[in-house]
């Protein structure tokens, strides 16, 4: 059998392209360039590279690009004000709220300050709650993107046993509601399941995001089944640092139908998904109708 590598770049590329002709379509006949705010408390290297990148991705996809870098010592009260402010700005689209914040704020409270329609993230608990309720929301941008590469390589999901290893608001609930709307039958696996290998091993779409490298192993994989591995995972090996899945790829290699790669695979979705929920943002602030992203 031969694998297919699921190529998350290359999708990611094209969604992009399609997004700047969507953003080039409201601007021709609306007069409106969508706007994306990050808000990016303190000064961690990892978060200040993802900023830098989310902002001249926006840019490049047309849409107008607003950061808000404060000192890590920010108090949770201005931060809030803050939000507060973006939410009333009517040529804001979307609001981001870059994570982790520094210890003495409270993500949860920051992130619930958002605007619900400006929640490009999908991290909101009115967004969370629509999605579970299968209602018109912004979703998590890397749930919504690796379904996207799911269903780029099947052409229907529905009846397929998915199986979710990972419970985390971030990536794994909300990943098995996305699923479970693609008409999935879906079990959602972790670290107290009962013979997890066997679990995972049912799997017609297996999805794994628990940070931990390489932990699922290729015989825990259903014989041409499809594998999405969210897990990004610093490692050192040969003296070197490598960045690794939570699937053993090489091991996956003689079992999967196909799989997403690490790094390559969900990792470039994120952000192309984040620009296209600013987009339908955009478009559903202002009652643009649909926009065929």
């Amino acid at each position: 059998m031969t694998m297919a590598i699921i190529d998350g770049k290359s999708f990611a590329l094209d969604l992009r392209e399609k997004l700047a002709g969507a953003v080039s379509a409201v601007k021709s006949r609306h007069n409106v360039q969508p706007a994306l705010a990050v808000v990016l408390v303190g000064e961690d290297p990892a978060s200040q590279v993802y900023v830098r990148n989310k902002g001249v991705a926006t840019e490049k996809a047309g849409m107008r690009s607003i950061e808000h870098k404060l000192p890590a010592d920010t108090g949770e009260g201005a931060v809030v004000a803050l939000v507060r402010e973006l939410n009333a700005d009517e040529n804001v689209d979307g609001i981001l709220v870059q994570l982790p914040l520094p210890d003495h704020i409270s993500s949860e409270r920051v992130i619930n300050e958002i605007h619900p329609d400006k929640d490009v993230d999908g991290l909101t608990e009115t967004n969370a709650g629509r999605l579970l309720l299968g209602k018109e929301g912004l979703v998590p941008c890397t749930p919504q993107g690796s379904v996207m590469l799911v269903k780029s390589i099947r052409d229907s999901l529905s009846g397929l046993h998915a199986v979710v290893v990972g419970r985390s608001i971030l990536v794994g609930k909300p990943l098995a509601m996305l699923l479970l709307a693609e008409n999935c039958t879906v079990t959602i696996a972790h670290s107290r399941t009962k013979d997890l290998a066997g679990v995972c091993r049912e799997a017609d779409i297996l999805c794994a995001a628990v940070g931990r490298a390489r932990m699922i192993k290729g015989d825990w994989i259903k014989s041409g089944a499809t594998v999405i591995d969210v897990g990004i995972n610093r490692i050192e090996e040969d003296g070197k640092m490598r960045l690794v899945g939570d699937v053993d790829f090489d091991e996956a290699a003689h079992r999967a139908g196909a799989i997403t790669p690490v790094p390559g695979g969900v990792g470039p979705m994120t952000i192309a998904c984040l620009l296209r929920n600013t987009v339908i943002a955009a478009a559903r602030r202002r009652r643009l109708g649909p926009v065929d992203i």
